[in-house]
């Protein structure tokens, strides 16, 4: 009995028109009703599977266009260089300046990133730590994550200038006293990580 093969040139004709596909329109494709047929068709070319929709869409490297923090959306479907939803909240976690809280990520990705924060928590792939009464996700590595806490606290400090100062209407005297007063608070690292955010700040402001 002949063997039938597959012309893995289907695929990337479906993708190249359509710019994403279920599994179920690539078999149409390929004129198959196995998914192992097409996923190892699939894995001879450069593709990714969708982050959202439980990973069902699929794209070619060369028609995603990622943007700076690695994401990409075709109409309502999400892709990431990064993969799947819990490989990319993993590299949003560990590369953000002061970690994340779920509402803060939320936004970014598009999905609930719950299960996918729980997950990487339970493989000890992701700390949290209780900040202001909610869970604030840093990276595992220490050094890391001491900056990035550290960093969060700066922040919210400065909001809570910006709110005293809305409140309150401080003349620019009382303001420079309540800022000098909170400075006085940082330990020697949150100080400098303090500093820099402001040089940035006013750096961009010129």
């Amino acid at each position: 009995m002949r063997t039938q093969t597959y012309d893995t040139h289907k695929l990337q004709t479906l993708l190249k028109r359509r710019k994403i596909a279920t599994m179920d329109e690539l078999k149409d494709a390929l004129r198959t009703k196995s998914n192992i047929t097409v996923s190892r068709k699939l894995n001879e070319l450069a593709c990714y599977s969708s982050y959202s929709h439980r990973g069902s869409y699929y794209t070619l490297d060369e028609i995603a266009h990622f943007d700076e923090r690695g994401l990409w959306q075709c109409r309502s479907i999400y892709f990431s260089k990064h993969g799947t939803l819990v490989a990319t909240t993993e590299a949003f976690v560990n590369q953000s300046e002061a970690g994340y809280f779920v509402d803060e990520l939320l936004p970014i990705l598009h999905v609930d990133p719950k299960d996918a924060l729980l997950n990487l928590v339970q493989k000890g792939r992701v700390w949290r730590e209780k900040v202001s009464g909610r869970y604030l996700y840093c990276s595992c590595k220490r050094a890391t994550r001491k900056e990035q806490l550290a960093t969060r606290e700066v922040k919210q400090q400065k909001r809570h200038i910006q709110r005293t100062c809305l409140d309150k209407d401080l003349t620019s005297s009382e303001l420079r006293a309540l800022i000098i007063l909170f400075f006085s608070l940082l330990d020697e690292q949150t100080r400098r990580l303090y500093a820099g955010i402001e040089s940035l700040k006013w750096g961009g402001e010129r």
